[in-house]
């Protein structure tokens, strides 16, 4: 017999309404929740819809230039006798598998409301071979272990090897997409579209009934989410094969994420470019301009009175032998790290103000740069290191952005190392999500 997969949404418990004359010192003390207050049962059908769906879209880039979508659409409409709210549950579902997600429709007793946890789960037939990374909150940087699921839990310590910013979660909690393969060769990948106001899930496997049910990214104060109805959650996806290379075709996916809100793609162009990168990586070079400061401070430190360390990858003349490279080997463009001032202590320090995107160092000539690119039909690639300080690239950012339309730059890497600032976030919660 199949474990039914169950489906529900768990709200942070609300307190009695009272009146503020009420209020004393010793309220401190957390109050016995609201049990009313409930998301995950209780439910009774309203009643339920079927729709057939197609259409024909244009991709911007990519492997086709028109995608074909069309599914079978099931809303289940759902009520809360005790609460008198509402829920809808709604099912697409494709020739190659199905994607489903909660929606919350306008309604009085239901409008601005907190995630404790979302309950979906995914009840697996057997004890499946697993394609997996760790469970973590902050990084996706770890290689992929092959194992049964039972296997999990005993290989997830060997698994999570050191990164810059990492927050594992438990011994059986992986991250999608999750591949799995069942012993008579079908394929599954679980995965979801459209995060977009709302937490990356995770994947939290009960191995002893194989079961796995989502985990969302929590804040600072550990909720999971903050909404106002009317809204919905993403679509949590099932991709089904026994040709593992059609997971990776499926347009899933692509459909069931937004429209492209662009109405002009024209300018979007797929590159090939080299990097100012690697060399610092194995040691060669440095992101630094000097060695001689300790610390320094974002528009205070004089960087003409210092020593340069003569190891600075991002100066002038060497970026131009990277120009010269990318033009004699067919490249379109190249990438420069390090070529901004206060890269001598933007690691580690949890510096809310750290770059300011637009002033380069003593050595790195912006316009000369550009000048040369282009004349030999390359473009410079902008880079754009936050340190994880996001309030800080927030309030730059407008500059940082009319900084490369005055200097001829048309792209942007950036980057995210660290523990996000403000302290508590992660990289794939809510807040962050709705930052990218």
């Amino acid at each position: 017999m199949i474990t039914p997969s169950q489906l529900s949404i768990q709200l942070k418990t609300e307190r009695p309404t009272r009146d503020f004359d009420d209020f004393s010192p010793e309220d401190n003390v957390p109050q016995n929740p609201d049990k009313k207050s409930s998301f995950c049962d209780g439910f009774q059908l309203i009643d339920h819809t079927t729709t057939e769906f197609q259409e024909t879209w244009n991709h911007v880039w990519g492997e086709w230039n028109t995608i074909h979508n069309y599914y079978n659409e099931l809303i289940v409409n759902l009520t809360q006798p005790v609460t008198d709210r509402q829920m809808k549950i709604i099912f697409r579902l494709f020739n190659d598998g199905l994607g489903f997600r909660y929606e919350f429709p306008q309604q009085n007793n239901l409008i601005y409301f907190v995630i404790q946890e979302e309950k979906t789960q995914f009840a697996l037939a057997g004890d499946h071979t697993a394609w997996w990374i760790p469970g973590d909150y902050d990084t996706q940087e770890y290689d992929y272990t092959r194992s049964r699921l039972s296997e999990i839990r005993g290989l997830m310590k060997q698994a999570i090897t050191l990164n810059a910013s990492q927050t594992s979660i438990g011994p059986t909690t992986v991250q999608t997409a999750l591949m799995l393969k069942t012993d008579d060769g079908l394929y599954i990948n679980l995965h979801e579209a459209a995060l977009v106001n709302y937490a990356c899930m995770h994947l939290r496997l009960d191995d002893e009934k194989m079961i796995f049910e989502s985990l969302l990214t929590p804040d600072a104060q550990g909720n999971k989410g903050y909404l106002q109805a009317p809204c919905h959650t993403p679509w949590r996806t099932v991709i089904v094969s026994d040709d593992a290379r059609d997971i990776l075709a499926s347009n899933i996916t692509l459909n069931l994420n937004e429209p492209c809100r662009i109405e002009d793609t024209s300018w979007i162009k797929p590159v090939k470019y080299v990097r100012v990168w690697w060399e610092m990586i194995t040691g060669k070079s440095t992101w630094s301009y000097t060695d001689d400061l300790p610390g320094v401070q974002l528009g205070s430190t004089d960087y003409t009175q210092t020593r340069p360390n003569g190891k600075h990858g991002a100066t002038t003349n060497h970026v131009k032998e990277y120009i010269d490279f990318a033009a004699e080997h067919g490249f379109d463009a190249v990438l420069v790290e390090g070529w901004n001032i206060d890269w001598e202590d933007w690691f580690g320090k949890s510096k809310d103000y750290v770059f300011d995107f637009v002033t380069s160092y003593p050595d790195f000539d912006i316009k000369e740069l550009n000048r040369y690119a282009q004349s030999k039909g390359i473009k410079l690639m902008m880079h754009h290191e936050t340190s994880a300080s996001v309030r800080n690239y927030e309030r730059h950012m407008d500059a940082a952005y009319q900084f490369m339309v005055d200097n001829g730059y048309n792209s942007v890497k950036s980057g995210y190392v660290g523990d996000i600032i403000p302290r508590g976030e992660y990289h794939y919660g809510q807040w962050m999500v709705n930052h990218y």
